[in-house]
């Protein structure tokens, strides 16, 4: 059996996305055995306990990380996770092998449409463009990226309109559906 940690990176999870709660709610839905790591909950004040992140990380056989994009990243909160718990002689380094072999996959969403993120869309890039600095922590620390599943089109603003809400969670239902049908393929 896998052992699942999933690391939701949202910078309000429950008041700020419909979308990437939704997701997390059917993640632990349909994996009831994954950890799951909701940062904004467990570190309101951005106090990262690096121990227990890192206790959390070397059970894991596959890590998933749930963000919505943020400034064509991930947001601050989960950087700050990154750069406190993925330690230099911990998580990289000569002496740093604690991540090495974890399977990675990045499970995102953002409120423009997905053809946005296309050469000729809005943004001018191809949402695989968006994926080299998770993909070069993965190689720094040994992991493996295994994929990426992106949802377009799930404006928190959208929020007040009943069947759009109806819309964006069904959406997100799929999106849980594809990252753990991922899971499975390991």
């Amino acid at each position: 059996m896998k052992n699942v940690l999933i690391v939701s990176g949202h910078r309000d999870s429950e008041n700020d996305s419909v979308a990437n709660k939704q997701i997390i709610e059917d993640l632990k839905e349909l994996l009831p055995d994954a950890e799951v790591s909701i940062l904004d909950k467990l570190y309101p004040d951005y106090e990262i306990d690096v121990k227990s992140e890192q206790e959390k990380l070397v059970k894991s056989d596959v890590i998933v990380l749930q963000f919505p994009l943020f400034w064509y990243g991930m947001p601050s909160i989960m950087n700050k996770w990154m750069e406190d718990t993925f330690e230099h002689g911990w998580s990289h380094g000569s002496t740093g092998d604690k991540l090495q072999g974890k399977k990675l996959i990045a499970s995102f969403t953002a409120g423009a449409p997905e053809e946005a993120y296309q050469k000729d869309g809005i943004m001018g890039h191809d949402i695989e463009e968006y994926l080299p600095p998770i993909k070069s922590m993965c190689g720094l620390c040994g992991m493996e990226f295994v994929d990426y599943v992106f949802t377009g089109g799930v404006s928190f603003e959208l929020r007040t309109n009943a069947d759009e809400v109806d819309k964006i969670k069904e959406k997100a239902k799929n999106h849980a559906t594809k990252v753990v049908s991922i899971i499975e393929d390991i």
